[in-house]
């Protein structure tokens, strides 16, 4: 069976957290790009919430990029599994700072 690749991307992202995806099956992410679009500094948090529980699971915390840097998350043909209702929620410490764009295979064999 060919894999069902997506994409994710939001634009100019602040002090709340937004959520890029929600899983409707078993996905698997296998890329997070945080590019910082302002002038200063900023400090970005990626998490992976838990909707079953309402728990969020950082997978990076507090994580500073500086004016016109970017963050790879996923590298080296990592992954990471998400289950049905799984969101992937991103936030920056500074209003409109943070372009996101993240990549999933959609519905993996289980």
């Amino acid at each position: 069976m060919a894999q069902d690749f997506e994409r994710a991307r939001e634009r100019n992202v602040g002090t709340s957290f937004v959520s890029l995806r929600i899983a409707d099956s078993d996905d698997a992410i296998i890329s997070i790009r945080c590019a910082n679009v302002t002038t200063s500094t900023i400090n970005v948090d990626v998490v992976l919430r838990d909707s079953a529980n309402s728990l969020d699971y950082h997978l990076i915390k507090n994580c500073p990029i500086v004016s016109g840097g970017s963050l790879e998350l996923i590298d080296g043909g990592s992954k990471i599994v998400m289950q049905n209702t799984d969101q992937l929620r991103v936030k920056s410490d500074t209003a409109s700072s943070l372009d996101v764009f993240a990549s999933f295979v959609d519905a993996i064999s289980t």
